[in-house]
This record gives structure tokens, C-alpha cells and sequence, in this order.
């Protein structure tokens, strides 16, 4: 099973819906978070931290590829596809 049959079957199982549209900001770029957070492989590689996985109202990472419950994000870098 691939991951997306399995995250597909385990929202039927859960009643979790998937809705389209959101606008949301994410990023890996937070400081002193109280949480462990893994850093931006795209960030890390050019020493800085602007790259953002999705910003309200202006873009989508190439290489942001969605969320895994609760709060993980996918990424593909430094594939594009």
C-alpha cells in the first residue's frame, strides 16, 4: 500500500474529510519554539531561513507536498516531482 491509500484509508476510517482551498501559512522557521521542530532541508543547504512551505495569500514551496496529521510536513527536497 502507498502512502497515499494508506493516509486516504485511514481518514475513512477516523471520518476525517479532506477539504480543498485552505490558505494557511507553514514553515520549519520558528525560534525558541517549545516543541522540537525539524529544520528546512532547502534552508539548511543555503545557510538561511526564507524559504517558507506555504505563505497566506502569496505561494506554495515546489517542494511542499502536504501535511501528515498532526504536524508534519512532507517534503520532496531536492526533488521537484
Amino acid at each position: 500500500m502507498n502512502a497515499r491509500d494508506y493516509w486516504e484509508n485511514q481518514m475513512d476510517e477516523e471520518n476525517i474529510r479532506e477539504l480543498s482551498g485552505a490558505n494557511m501559512d507553514i514553515d520549519l522557521v520558528s525560534e525558541n519554539a517549545p516543541w522540537a521542530q525539524c529544520a528546512c532541508p532547502w534552508n539548511e543547504v543555503e545557510n538561511t531561513k526564507e524559504h517558507r512551505c506555504a505563505v497566506k495569500d502569496t505561494s506554495i514551496c515546489k517542494y511542499f507536498r502536504g501535511i501528515k496529521y498532526l504536524d508534519s510536513v512532507l517534503c520532496s527536497y531536492p526533488q521537484e516531482e
